[in-house]
């Protein structure tokens, strides 16, 4: 995109290669995991599908992606060179995400042992001998 300034010189619009804005703005922890995912095709830039690390993205773009069982929609706030702490990094984009589905607190960010039922853990050492004993040599 190109803006033309007051004295008539055409000014192009802030833009930053798409790998690069993900790991600053902390989605990624190193810019080589960033670029596998945008090469694995299940990025979107403002609804269309990329597949180059390369792309430019520059502000008011919206990205769609699956990170962590989770779909981010994220639309671009701002751009920067650098990597900083999170707390500016979170001032990179604003978080447009559906919310997730209602988990109870206690069950939320735990993997699959966390649903087993109460009481059906490892038998004790009675149990295994009585299970021995049902199966016999099979």
């Amino acid at each position: 995109m190109t803006i033309l300034g007051p004295e008539k010189q055409a000014v192009s619009a802030p833009r930053m290669r798409i790998d690069k804005w993900l790991w600053v703005a902390r989605f990624y922890k190193t810019r080589s995991l960033a670029t596998k995912d945008v090469k694995s095709g299940r990025m979107r830039l403002n609804g269309s599908h990329v597949k180059k690390p390369s792309a430019l993205i520059s502000p008011h773009d919206v990205l769609t992606f699956p990170k962590a069982q989770r779909i981010y929609v994220v639309k671009v706030l701002g751009l920067s060179e650098t990597r900083g702490p999170a707390s500016v990094a979170r001032l990179l984009y604003d978080d447009l995400s559906p919310p997730q589905a209602a988990l109870g607190s206690a069950e939320e960010g735990r993997g699959v042992h966390a649903r087993r039922d109460a009481g059906s853990g490892r038998p004790t050492k009675a149990e295994r001998r009585a299970l021995d004993r049902l199966t016999g040599d099979l």
